[in-house]
Order: structure tokens, then sequence, then C-alpha cells
């Protein structure tokens, strides 16, 4: 009997390809899968011959609304970021939560990022397994701190240790207030405590790692509980550019890629000044990749303004590239072997923009806010000419292409299952 699998992709588009391409190898396996994420990416689930659930928010949306840009603001403040999350998904939760609970129905088995534990709460609810998906380590650790709390270092192994369960602690504390009465009267189960979740998921359930141990290196005290996979590409074999795009690249040396994904700057025009600017200090060519609702997107005969082309097909013809630091993006970033530019916001963004640094494949995280002409045309020729990064990128990249996180991630899967029946 086929059975059905639920994956949760709560986030940007760079949340939801790691969970397409995990839902291809599960259907290559035999398994139905069925992804949640917003409606917006209903074509591309469909398209990958799985079974999209949408959802009637979009957090991409959320992002452009006052609150929204207050969280942008928050930069690496755990509390100040986990409490801009409550104000933007407060008011929509008991409508999120009634979607998700209807999505998941008939499902074999869930898998859901570790906010709020959704995947927790459904497992108990239709009496079926559930797994935790990390895009970023969030397994309580001595070797390093949470990638929100990095003061906590300073504190030394407990204090990195703790620090992850501060991080959970205070996400229950504002997620309880809306999920316990959920748990209550719709899925008719006991009132949970941040305690008792904490103790089940750490040491019971399995959490899959969406990230390369080559990138983060497998701490020794995590349990066997946790997988670190390795990363889940979405590669677009068939994908085809515009002729527009050819000519560009033809045209002359490999430009940089400047892109920040699904963030919404605040004043969208002035940063596409300042790219520009830096991009002419720089002395280089560029592809940015914008959204014509808030971007302008002027092409010049040295700059070429695109909306939707994969990373996986770009960004291995790029000299480097620039972006936000999102987990996912930074990955296809490190996969081409070219240097990374992060221009971190807030939440994980800054930990990536770390990472990048350490292995040397790219220059110190510039964050976001104090972003100017001047630091970004530095950083982008540092990243041109420094041949410890472009040595750095090209030996991360090898070693990433190696790997095959997405068939480390179904065979955990498959043995969930295989325990089951």
């Amino acid at each position: 009997m086929q059975q059905t699998i639920v994956l949760f992709a709560l986030g940007s588009r760079g949340d939801i390809q790691p969970c397409v391409a995990l839902g291809q190898g599960l259907a290559a396996r035999g398994a139905s899968v069925r992804v949640i994420a917003a409606a917006r990416y209903a074509n591309l689930i469909a398209a990958a011959g799985l079974d999209p659930a949408p959802l009637s928010v979009d957090p991409a949306d959320l992002l452009n609304t006052e609150e929204g840009q207050e969280l942008l603001a928050g930069g690496r403040n755990p509390v100040r970021f986990l409490r801009g999350m409550k104000r933007v998904l407060g008011p929509l939760a008991e409508r999120l939560l009634a979607e998700i609970r209807t999505a998941a129905r008939g499902a074999d088995l869930v898998l859901a990022p570790s906010a709020g534990w959704l995947g927790e709460h459904l497992g108990e609810h239709l009496g079926i397994p559930s797994a935790v998906v990390h895009y970023q380590p969030s397994h309580p650790t001595r070797a390093f701190p949470h990638p929100l709390v990095p003061q906590a270092r300073r504190l030394g192994p407990w204090g990195n240790r703790l620090s992850f369960q501060a991080v959970d602690l205070i996400a229950w504390l504002l997620a309880g207030r809306f999920i316990n009465p959920w748990r209550r009267a719709e899925l008719g189960l006991p009132k949970a405590s941040a305690l008792g979740l904490m103790r089940r998921v750490y040491r019971e359930r399995p959490a899959l790692c969406c990230f390369s141990p080559t990138v983060v290196p497998r701490p020794r005290d995590w349990p066997s509980n946790v997988h670190l996979t390795g990363y889940w590409f979405l590669d677009e074999p068939d994908y085809r550019p515009s002729d527009e795009l050819v000519a560009f690249l033809e045209a002359g040396p490999p430009p940089v890629y400047v892109g920040f994904g699904s963030m919404v700057p605040a004043e969208p025009e002035a940063t596409d000044r300042l790219v520009r600017a830096a991009i002419r200090m720089a002395g280089v060519r560029a592809v940015i990749m914008g959204d014509p609702k808030n971007t302008p997107v002027s092409s010049d005969e040295d700059i070429m303004v695109v909306e939707d082309v994969p990373h996986s097909w770009l960004f291995p013809r790029m000299a480097a590239v620039v972006h936000h630091g999102g987990a996912g993006t930074t990955a296809a970033g490190l996969r081409a072997g070219v240097p990374t530019v992060v221009c971190p916001f807030f939440g994980d963004q800054p930990y990536w923009g770390e990472r990048v640094a350490a292995l040397r494949a790219g220059p110190a995280p510039i964050p976001f806010r104090t972003l100017s002409v001047r630091t970004l045309a530095e950083a982008i020729r540092q990243s041109m000419h420094d041949p410890t990064l472009q040595l750095g990128a090209k030996n991360t990249g090898h070693r990433l292409s190696q790997e095959n996180g997405t068939a480390m991630a179904c065979d955990v899967i498959e043995s969930l299952l295989t325990r089951r029946s």
C-alpha cells in the first residue's frame, strides 16, 4: 500500500525548494508526497510531480508589511526576532493552523520545521511518526551556540548548549499561546509544556539537518536521532534561459550575481542605486535578481536584471555571488564553487555568512543595515581577486558536489516507515 508523506514548507522559496527535492526523491521510491506551502509555489510543487496543499498566507507578502519591515530590522537579537515573528504571524495563526490540520489528513508520516513543533502535535493527533527538519543547526550542542545567540560562546560549552534550549523555550512561550488552544479544541490533545516537548523532540524524534557536514561539521555530542544528511538540492535540468540572458553572458567576462531573495529592503530604489554604484566602482558586470514589484527592472550594458532564474543554472556561470545569506541560497552559492558575499538581514543569515568566511569561500559578511557602496565594492573586488577565497570556494564546491543529501534523507525516512509497518 502506498504511504503518504506530508512535508511542511513554511517559508520562502529557499525553504520550499529543498522540500520539493526531498519530495521528488521520496516519490521516486514509491511514496505519495504532499507539500504544504504558500499558494504561489503550487505550480513548482505540481511540476515536480507532487501534491500541493496551498496555504492562504504567503510569508513573502508578510515581509512587505510594517511588522515585516520591523522584523527585517531586528538583526540577530533572538527575543526581538521571535517577538517579531509573533507580531507577523499571530493574527493569522488560527487560520494557518486550521489549514495545516486539514492538509495533514491521511498522512502516514509528517515532516516539519522546528517552529512551533507542528509535526510533533500532528503526529500525536494522527497517531503517526513525525520528524523535525532543520535548515540551520538547531539541536543542542556544546560545540557552538545557537545561530541566533552567538554571544553565548563567551559562556563556554554549557552556555552554547543552553542557548539552543533558551531559543526553543522563548519560541514556545510565544507560539504556545496559539498552539495549546488549537491542541485542545481542534486536535483533542492536552496542553503541552515546553519542557515536555523539548524532551521528546531532543531525545526521541528523528531530526533531518538539511545542511552539509562540509559546511557545519557534526558535533560529537549530537545523538543518533540527529541526521546530518547534506543539502537537498532541487536541480532544474529542463530550464532554458532567455536569449537575452545568454547574449549578456557571452558578451563579456563572467558577471557577479546580486540578489536578496525574499528580503524586501525598506527603500528598494535606494538599495538598487547602491548596488549599481558598487558594481561600477568594483569594475565588474552583474546580473541582478529583481522583483518588478520592489526593484527597478531596467538593464544596462553592464547590468542585466532577471526575475526568476534557477540558482543551480546561474551561479556556476558567475564570477561571484552576493546575497542575503539564506540557507538555500548560501548552499547554492557554495556548491557553484564561486566566492560568496553575504549581506545578512536577520535570523540565521549572519551565521551562514560566518560559515562562508570560515570556509574561506568568501569575505566576512556585511550586515545589510551597514551596507555602503564602498564596502560592497571592496567585498566584490576581494572575492574576484583574492586567490585564497577563489581556492576556498572551489574546494568547498567540489566537496559539496560529491554529496547526495537527498538520498541520505530518503534513507532515514524509509527506515521510519519500515519500523512502523
